[in-house]
């Protein structure tokens, strides 16, 4: 089967745009400006989205005199849904769907259509909501009647769903059952779904008269009734009761923060629904804090789709960041990807395409905003990139980063926990109000709690926000959750100040990583969770400091670079590396596109450094990606106060005499003409690195950084992004 390349979609885009007149050709409009430009002009014009459908409201053959009254439903977005197995019939959809602010005000209902015509009642769960009230996350719901190839459908502001709900009787009364199983050491422990919601003891996730998901949790119990200290199980039942089919969610744990003896355990795992095994692993071994995860449908229903959300409407958003939809993809770049997954450990307790080693130093794929296979996945929409990156956040939960809280049921809190630590002694963990520490119980031993895999802040990939965005499973929420926290509570407690989580004593690489997905957390969170305001409470505590110690310090360096902490330990305490800094400026930049006020101030200040490094006097773009930049002259001395002085700090007298981007530039520094020293042809090289910062320096400065983003983004020998795209990103 042949893909269309990114490039080929953006003309497609293009034509469609420019030839109804809807938006400017050439234009940069947000998704608020698009949807309101459909809006309006939808009385006059087929209002048809980017690629996608066909007119929403005029229908051709209709006069004038008797055309029926406009209607008030207007175009938001769309997605596509493809048959993955010939025709079906009744097919159950679910997705979630992050819109752009104001897009959808509070109160207003979504309505479907498909591309012939066909009305497809959808069920609207609201999650998130953006500081004006309009829908910021929601899950969408709705039954296709039919289904053959791949169908538009158009999500519309209009009528929705009945509110009315079925309950867990319905299912029950149907004959849904699902139990999971652990025979440890010959004693059997289990867990069942159905007595659960017999109990009534559940949460509701989803409400309506489409589909109704509840979850239900307890830990593993004996015949006899004897609750494991550790192991539990979760699941999540969503209904849809219209077609009698059941997705069942079966997570398994071992994660209480504050349990006695936490070690790992080895058990035969069995999954049962409706009576029949529908997954068995003997001698499993599950790590301690850590978790997995199953998904089955009753009955071998489930459905044979793929869906594919609107790539340019999502960026739009700026939920994601601006990743360059023209970046172009070949079937062999996205077969290598396959392969990779193919050729991976990805049953439970393995971690799918991650590194198993997260402190490995060099570059790698799963380092960036998002990671290279995610951001794959946002820019092509291929099946196969939708199944590794939703893969590998199921596979997140392996790593031993997960601690939930018995008292609250949900990732543990660092505003409930303030002195709470991984890497700190027993003694920094008293909690002077409380007068209680902290700590969390020792393993039993050093061998019980051995694993294979390694985790920390530094190299930390963004494994499951992407992927909540676009399914809505509460799964991939709570697993952003738990590596959210856990980067702000991991380390020392003085450090990092208590309760205000600060990552300062961290490497920069660190605190930019810890920043994305705490922001990413505070963002997407639902509006109901409590650890929203933890989340948002963290992420001002660190701007703030930032802000207060560079942004609106006096004394602030003019490079806009950071200097705390760790940041200048290169060259003897004389330098620092500006691709660390660049992933700091990244994150900065993705903080402030997600609403946070603080951020903004932030990025103005630390845009500086890219900018200047291509066009500042007296320097030469071609080596402002440099492994290790010098900044002053020894450990203890002043920072130079211009980056021309920098740039001969770091060069010989030879290279300084040498013509910028000239032939004897590019043979002294071994390289091509054209090219950018620091392996400008990587897409995980330093260059790459350098990309988003610079992108998002010319976001925030405007016409400041437009000589800098030029002279970079057409310089003539480049990476080809289409490998692995983390760094594509560009300004908006």
């Amino acid at each position: 089967m042949n893909f269309p390349s990114v490039s080929m979609i953006v003309r497609i885009l293009s034509t469609v745009f420019c030839g109804t007149a809807l938006v400017a050709c050439g234009g940069g409009g947000s998704a608020v400006d698009t949807v309101q430009t459909l809006a309006s002009e939808s009385q006059s014009h087929s209002a048809i989205l980017p690629g996608r459908g066909t007119p929403v409201t005029d229908k051709p053959g209709v006069s004038p005199a008797n055309k029926p009254p406009v209607q008030t439903a207007r175009l938001i977005t769309d997605v596509i849904v493809e048959s993955t197995a010939g025709a079906q019939s009744n097919v159950p959809v679910t997705f979630g769907q992050v819109f752009a602010e104001g897009n959808i005000a509070a109160g207003t209902k979504l309505s479907g259509q498909l591309d012939d015509g066909t009305n497809v009642p959808l069920q609207m769960d609201i999650k998130a909501s953006h500081a004006d009230g309009s829908v910021r996350h929601a899950i969408i719901s709705g039954v296709l009647p039919s289904l053959s190839g791949s169908r538009t459908l158009k999500l519309m502001t209009g009528a929705g769903t009945a509110e009315t709900a079925a309950s867990p009787n319905t299912a029950l009364n149907s004959g849904l059952t699902a139990s999971f199983a652990a025979t440890i050491d010959g004693v059997r422990y289990s867990a069942s779904a159905d007595e659960l919601l017999k109990s009534g003891k559940f949460s509701t996730w989803l409400n309506g008269s489409v589909v109704s998901e509840w979850q239900v949790s307890a830990p593993l119990k004996t015949s006899t009734g004897q609750a494991h200290p550790h192991l539990t199980a979760r699941f999540a039942i969503r209904w849809y009761d219209a077609i009698k089919s059941a997705r069942v969610d079966v997570i398994i744990e071992n994660n209480w923060a504050y349990e006695a003896a936490p070690r790992n355990f080895t058990y035969d795992a069995e999954i049962l629904v409706n009576g029949k095994a529908v997954y068995a692993k003997p001698a499993m071994e599950h790590y301690h804090h850590a978790r997995w995860r199953k998904v089955f449908w009753n009955n071998g229903a489930e459905p044979a789709i793929h869906i594919k959300h609107n790539t340019k409407y999502l960026i739009d958003t700026r939920a994601v960041p601006n990743y360059d939809q023209t970046t172009s993809f070949t079937e062999s770049n996205l077969a290598a990807w396959q392969k990779r997954w193919s050729n991976s450990s990805v049953q439970p307790m393995n971690v799918g395409l991650a590194n198993p080693y997260m402190p490995s130093t060099g570059g790698r794929d799963d380092i960036g905003l998002l990671p290279g296979w995610t951001a794959t996945y946002l820019l092509t929409m291929d099946k196969r990139i939708k199944e590794m990156t939703l893969g590998t956040a199921d596979l997140a939960g392996s790593w031993s980063s997960h601690y939930r809280d018995r008292d609250t049921d949900q990732p543990i809190s660092l505003l409930d926990y303030p002195y709470m630590t991984i890497l700190g002694t027993p003694g920094d963990t008293k909690n002077p109000k409380t007068k209680k520490a902290e700590a969390f119980p020792k393993c039993t031993a050093t061998n019980a709690c051995k694993s294979p895999y390694s985790h920390d802040t530094s190299h930390q990939p963004n494994f499951a926000y992407l992927p909540y965005i676009v399914t809505g499973d509460h799964y991939y929420l709570e697993e952003l959750q738990f590596w959210a926290m856990y980067n702000s509570f991991n380390g020392n407690p003085g450090y990092r100040e208590n309760i205000k989580g600060l990552f300062k004593p961290e490497q920069v690489r660190s605190q930019a990583w810890s920043l994305r997905s705490v922001s990413e957390a505070a963002y997407i969170s639902p509006d109901s969770d409590r650890l929203k305001s933890h989340f948002a409470a963290i992420v001002k505590s660190n701007l703030d400091w930032y802000n207060t110690n560079y942004t609106n310090s006096g004394v602030a360096n003019p490079f806009g670079v950071m200097t705390h902490g760790y940041a200048m330990a290169y060259e003897g305490g004389r330098g620092l590396s500006p691709w660390q800094d660049d992933f700091f400026t990244s994150a900065v930049g993705h903080a402030a596109e997600l609403g946070f006020a603080e951020a903004k101030p932030l990025l103005q200040w630390k845009a500086k450094f890219s900018i200047q490094r291509m066009i500042a006097p007296g320097t030469c773009w071609v080596d402002a990606a440099i492994y290790a930049m010098v900044l002053r002259d020894s450990k203890t001395s002043p920072l130079y106060t211009s980056m021309a002085q920098a740039y001969q700090a770091n060069h010989s007298a030879d290279i300084q005499k040498l013509e910028c981007g000239s032939t004897a530039m590019a043979k002294a520094f071994k390289i091509q003409v054209g090219e950018m020293k620091g392996y400008g042809t990587s897409v995980i090289g330093y260059t790459a690195n350098m990309q988003p910062a610079l992108a998002y320096a010319t976001d925030v400065t405007g016409s400041a950084a437009a000589p800098a983003w030029k002279l970079f983004y057409n310089r003539p020998v480049k990476p080809n992004f289409g490998t692995s795209p983390q760094f594509a990103i560009v300004p908006r």
